[in-house]
């Protein structure tokens, strides 16, 4: 078989492609980004790192300026919507498609993200029972799926894929928890005016998918022009609005994988008839009527879901939530200890999520199963599912952002944001070390 010959381009290019494609790239990056953060923060060069993200931009017509906000708004309300608009197409393929379109198999992760979300929030609260405090419950409650799955992945083959598979359905449904924590927990004052208006757009969305609708153009204007902007005016979090948005892509092909075939097979077979001699480097009209109606075909065998999805992650993964944590993950370590435990937040988000997560998924999981209301999927015991609680506790992306929702207060905000590193740390540690020992059982 003949190897095309990579251009000097392609071969820089290419080691990135292929960067980008490994499973583990994506926590390797929100990694280094933290460290960047941490550093800057801790350096001379704090002062302007936070002065950095005060700076307001904003929209001005007649004198008068519309959606003006601090660049550290924008990436939290704005950047953070892509991020969520990412989860909310990874939801619904689940849903439609994946592990959680089968009730019996999706009753496990559900039940393990269900307590992996109550008993970290029980165990806050019990801590932080009143005051300004209280309301950092949810911060315990989320897993940073990119994180955890990093982890999980440097352990290659040696894990069962089953289990990849299980911290996969759990972490969305986790995510899936968060959002709805943050909508009905998490918002300001509601503009009826602007919501009404936004649920309309949305139901022109969902109008137009019904009616056979696949333009990405056509959900992405009024995605972003009328559903974002709405529900950003309104109070209810603009992220809220991007899971809504993506529920209404559609999830269905024009022709099914057989048609495809066999309509791609006839295709090649009249590309390669048409010039036999192939020595000319230019394709004939007829060749290039060909490829187009290839390409036609191709993107009607796609799913506009599976479309989006595939073309934003690598966006998010690398460029939106690497952008995140440097403008989150910033904390001053220059705090003393009387500081640090002045409250409970940070003994309260590193207990909800370093114990409150493995007590929650192992416990409810195994409650399932003891029950016998759904068996152990294969290759799944005792040993690797207390591993997988263990990685469920690294609550670093989600936490962060429901930290900036939950607290005004900058000390509050500073605890919370210790306690989720220590907690993070500590269980991708301890998890990685379980599941590596018990990989090393299996070989």
């Amino acid at each position: 078989m003949n190897k095309l010959k990579k251009t000097p381009i392609e071969k820089i290019v290419s080691p990135i492609q292929s960067f980008i494609k490994n499973e583990k790239a994506g926590g390797i990056v929100l990694g280094i980004s933290v460290v960047i953060a941490l550093i800057l923060a801790n350096s001379p060069l704090a002062e302007e790192y936070h002065h950095v993200l005060e700076h307001k931009f904003g929209l001005q017509l007649d004198g008068s300026t519309y959606f003006e906000y601090n660049l550290h708004h924008w990436i939290n309300d704005g950047l953070m919507a892509i991020f969520f608009f990412v989860v909310g197409l990874e939801l619904k393929r689940e849903i439609v498609g994946g592990e959680l379109s089968n009730p019996r198999k999706a009753l496990l992760p559900i039940a393990a993200a269900f307590g992996g979300m109550a008993v970290p929030a029980a165990i806050y609260l019990f801590l932080n029972p009143t005051g300004e405090v209280h309301s950092g419950w949810g911060i315990p409650m989320a897993t940073d799926i990119a994180f955890a799955l990093g982890v999980l992945y440097l352990l290659g083959n040696r894990i069962p894929l089953t289990l990849k598979v299980f911290l996969t359905a759990l972490a969305i449904v986790d995510d899936l928890g968060a959002v709805l924590v943050i909508a009905f927990f998490y918002t300001s004052d509601i503009s009826m005016f602007h919501l009404i208006i936004g649920a309309l757009v949305l139901l022109t969305m969902y109008i137009g998918n019904k009616m056979g609708v696949r333009s990405i153009l056509f959900y992405a204007i009024l995605g972003i022009g009328g559903v974002w902007t709405t529900f950003l005016l309104s109070g209810v979090h603009a992220t809220i609005a991007a899971v809504l948005a993506a529920f209404t892509i559609p999830a269905d092909v024009k022709i099914n994988e057989k048609i495809f075939s066999n309509n791609i097979q006839k295709l090649l077979d009249k590309f390669k008839g048409i010039d036999p001699d192939n020595s000319k480097p230019t394709l004939t009209n007829e060749q290039l009527h060909i490829l187009e109606e290839i390409q036609n075909s191709t993107v009607a065998a796609t799913p506009p879901l599976q479309r989006l999805e595939h073309a934003m992650h690598p966006m998010v993964t690398f460029l939106i939530i690497p952008i995140f944590a440097l403008a989150n993950a910033g904390v001053s370590l220059a705090i003393d200890m009387e500081h640090l435990f002045s409250t409970n937040v940070a003994l309260g988000v590193a207990l909800g999520l370093l114990v409150g997560k493995v007590v929650g998924v192992v416990g409810f999981t195994l409650l399932l199963v003891m029950l016998k209301v759904a068996p152990f999927p294969e290759g799944m015991n005792v040993r690797n599912l207390f591993g997988l609680g263990l990685l469920a506790s690294i609550g670093f992306t989600m936490s962060l952002f429901v930290t900036s929702l939950a607290f005004s207060h900058e000390e509050y905000m500073t605890q919370a944001k210790i306690g989720i590193f220590a907690a993070s740390i500590i269980g991708g540690v301890l998890g990685y070390y379980v599941l590596s020992k018990q990989s090393k059982k299996q070989l």
